[in-house]
């Protein structure tokens, strides 16, 4: 027994049959897809372009310590981790609080969890981060609003921008503190040091001149030469004032405040003195440098992005296609008619399409 044989010729009888139900819905169709397809608002798409840099690069600290310069990444996970970031719910939070996009894309109000989730939908279907075939990443959003839908994309790269530095530098601060509290430190020990070093002079009446041991010695033999004159002489008054005047230069009751028993004393321990003020002064000054320059890296944001392109308002709209609207309606109404009205002459048993000896019956 041969099987039914079927031919797409055999349907224009049927077709034929009902043309006009066929001709009413695709005119019901192409009338109703021009009222939706003009009902439609405009779409208008920005795109923002940007090359991720190498984060080593943007460092402050090695750009103010070894003048470093910017570079262009394109590696991988550079790639990875902006695209990570842009596609993040922080983000995409943060943007639909800064252009109150609740109001404007009419979903209710800000912190209702169904208006909020509405609005996270709302903005993840008219935004898109994507990496092209040139290593760079495209930004793009689309908005009823041009000049807004070119604002909120740049916004968008601003804001992977920002997250990125924080993301790179995330202890830069701590750092910051660390090396505050060393010159703190220090500067407390060089007080506590300069004030021993005045003390000791002070006490010792040792000022570190170059001459001062020189000097001191010098007026010690002339002044007990001239002693022992006095006394070779028999001038009993004049050998008295030099032998009080060498008690001065000698002896730390004498009543000189240079002298060299108390310089004696206090060489050894005001070296000590010297060196440990001489060792916290260099440790101090390295460490207000250190300080100063990690803070002015840490105040100098550098970019960890080169932007290419920046959005701009579109000039045209992106969507909806309404010629294919309208087109694509028609046809699948036509279509979707045709296979109607086949199934129903099929189970009406009217229909033998393309049987050899047989014709259609009408």
């Amino acid at each position: 027994m041969s099987s039914r044989s079927y031919s797409l010729l055999g349907l224009w009888p049927v077709i034929n049959r009902w043309k006009f139900l066929v001709a009413a819905a695709v005119a019901l169709a192409l009338i109703i897809s021009v009222v939706v397809s003009l009902s439609l608002p405009n779409i208008y798409k920005s795109t923002a372009v940007f090359y991720p840099t190498n984060p080593n690069t943007t460092d402050p600290d090695r750009i103010v310590s070894d003048g470093g310069k910017l570079e262009l990444g394109g590696r991988a996970e550079d790639l990875d981790r902006v695209i990570t970031i842009g596609e993040s719910q922080t983000l995409a939070e943060l943007i639909i609080r800064q252009y109150k996009l609740h109001e404007h894309y009419k979903v209710g109000a800000a912190g209702d969890d169904l208006a909020d989730q509405s609005a996270l939908d709302e903005f993840n279907s008219n935004f898109t981060i994507v990496h092209n075939d040139r290593d760079a990443i495209e930004v793009n959003f689309h908005d009823r609003d041009k000049v807004l839908a070119a604002k909120v994309a740049n916004a968008i790269v601003q804001a992977i921008d920002s997250i990125n530095q924080q993301l790179t530098f995330e202890n830069r601060r701590k750092i910051i503190d660390l090396y505050q509290g060393r010159k703190e430190f220090l500067e407390r020990e060089y007080s506590a040091a300069h004030d021993s070093l005045l003390a000791g002079r002070r006490r010792y009446g040792i000022y570190g001149m170059e001459n001062e041991s020189r000097y001191l010695g010098r007026a010690i033999v002339e002044t007990e030469t001239k002693l022992r004159q006095a006394e070779g002489e028999g001038n009993s008054s004049k050998a008295a004032g030099y032998r009080k005047a060498l008690r001065g230069l000698t002896q730390a009751d004498g009543g000189n405040f240079l002298n060299l028993e108390n310089y004696v004393k206090g060489t050894d321990q005001m070296a000590t003195v010297y060196a440990r003020f001489a060792d916290i002064q260099g440790r101090l000054i390295t460490a207000r440098n250190a300080y100063e320059t990690a803070k002015l890296a840490i105040s100098g944001k550098i970019s960890s992005i080169y932007v290419v392109q920046k959005a701009f308002p579109a000039t045209k709209k992106t969507k909806p296609v309404r010629w294919l609207i309208v087109a694509s309606s028609v046809i699948v109404t036509l279509v979707l008619s045709i296979i109607l009205i086949t199934l129903l002459e099929l189970y009406r048993g009217n229909l033998s399409v393309g049987r050899p000896g047989t014709e259609p019956q009408y």
